[in-house]
């Protein structure tokens, strides 16, 4: 587990170095021109957030099972060998992005250097041995799951890995009609995040709040089957908020409105549901006289809180912002969509993966209560303080984009550079880039914190 933590923590940086440069590329058209050109640069910055995500969820898997099953995790060996093929196959693809770039218009491109498609651009090859990989990791999960004792969260995982494994597989077909492709690539893209990952934070949050503040597991694992019914309910057919413009049936309008409008709904009970539990706990502990927190990790609590916050804000509230069709035919295409972006990806998956990270610290160092660092304080601010930014910048962005592109010059070619070279604009991309610089050195702070906090002398072990 800790093997895919760390490549997760590395790929990370890589992420947010990516999109630093793609940033200053917004204010400074010119840097690292013909080198690594924004296209470059935000494929792989919006391509190591999938791969890092993917690396640290597995690395979550892998060490939770002996906890959860009671026995030692099958196919360690295996889990080694495909952790090293993947890591290969990720070094190999990020230098063809960076060495080669680009390459005919034929199939050898699609095959061997990108496929084009955003968030999928990984060629062919590695698109097959992504799911060998991940195969391999699911029979690891099922075996394990079916010979210790299988807990209602080991349970969900066995199925919505299956799932996350299966829809992966739509994005890999070709077609030449590119509303047909659009169609079945929105089916990885939108199942993945907003269906099985949804799902995924949903176990690992349960599993969190029975080790870290001794939720009763009943009471979880109720709440967690139905936030599944929820997310399931409202996801599948919350893809439709995607089919509106491109070329699909006029019917996904009034779908994609209606489901999506229900999507944030599992949002606010999961929020609820953190924060009830650590109550419940906390006033249980209190009733006894023992004037202690319950807490027994809590930077990584305090990444499962920020979690649970910054899903519902991020996913939920900026979400519905322009899930509305009549709302959506000004918004979409605009710096309001990479705001929902921003905030959804890091206020769903990356806070509660970084609180994996903590939990695997102090798993590897034998402490028993973890307390808080100057520099988790530090980090935790500097990072979600910097993504906050950053979506305000974003959204400013957005609005002028819509009042000017979109309503006033009507989504003409003119209007598009009308609005990029407003002046609200232009300071929406300034304040991006300073939330940007602030968001990757609190990353900085946070992986020195990681590397040393196991060793501090403050916490109970």
């Amino acid at each position: 587990a800790t093997w895919y933590f760390t490549f997760a923590a590395i790929i990370f940086g890589a992420q947010l170095l990516f999109g630093l440069v793609a940033a200053i590329q917004y204010v400074m058209p010119g840097f690292l021109f013909e080198i690594v050109d924004f296209s470059v640069a935000r494929m792989i910055h919006i391509n190591a957030l999938v791969v890092w995500m993917v690396f640290a969820m597995m690395g979550s898997v892998y060490w939770l099972l002996p906890d959860e099953t009671g026995i030692e995790t099958v196919g360690i060996g295996l889990g080694k060998l495909l952790y090293w093929v993947f890591v290969a196959a990720i070094v190999v693809v990020v230098l063809v992005y960076l060495l080669v770039q680009v390459g005919p218009a034929d199939q050898t491109t699609i095959w061997f250097i990108n496929e084009g498609r955003e968030y999928l651009e990984a060629p062919r090859w590695a698109d097959i041995g992504i799911v060998v990989v991940v195969l391999g990791f699911i029979y690891n999960l099922y075996a394990t799951g079916m010979k210790g004792n299988r807990s209602g969260i080991v349970t969900v995982l066995m199925a919505d890995m299956l799932a996350f494994a299966g829809i992966y597989l739509a994005g890999m077909g070709y077609t030449d009609n590119i509303s047909i492709d659009q169609y079945w690539w929105w089916w990885v893209i939108h199942l993945w995040v907003e269906a099985t990952w949804e799902v995924f934070v949903g176990s690992i949050a349960a599993y969190g709040l029975i080790t870290m503040i001794g939720a009763h597991r009943k009471v979880v694992e109720m709440w967690l089957w139905i936030e599944v019914a929820m997310l399931f309910g409202s996801g599948i057919l919350g893809i439709g908020h995607h089919y509106f413009w491109i070329g699909t049936p006029e019917y996904w309008w009034e779908i994609g409105a209606l489901f999506s409008a229900l999507e944030p709904l599992p949002l606010v009970a999961m929020f609820i549901h953190v924060l009830y539990d650590w109550g419940k706990q906390q006033g249980a502990q209190e009733a006894q006289g023992k004037d202690v927190s319950v807490i027994t990790n809590k930077p990584a609590f305090t990444w499962f809180v920020l979690q649970a916050f910054g899903n519902f804000l991020g996913a939920g509230v900026w979400g519905f912002f322009h899930t509305f069709p009549q709302v959506n035919l000004y918004t979409h295409g605009t710096q309001f969509t990479s705001a929902h972006g921003h905030l959804a990806f890091f206020g769903a998956y990356a806070t509660i993966l970084i609180g994996m990270f903590y939990m695997a610290v102090q798993g590897k160092n034998g402490i028993k209560v973890m307390n808080h660092t100057k520099k988790s304080i530090w980090a935790t601010s500097m990072i979600f303080g910097g993504v906050l930014g950053m979506t305000a910048a974003l959204t400013l962005a957005g609005y002028v984009q819509v009042l000017v592109s979109r309503a006033q010059m009507g989504a003409t070619w003119a209007g598009y550079f009308d609005g990029q070279a407003g002046i609200w604009f232009a300071q929406g991309m300034d304040w991006r880039l300073i939330m940007g610089v602030v968001t990757f050195a609190g990353f900085i702070v946070l992986v020195s914190d990681l590397l040393s906090t196991g060793k501090a002398a403050h916490h109970e072990r």
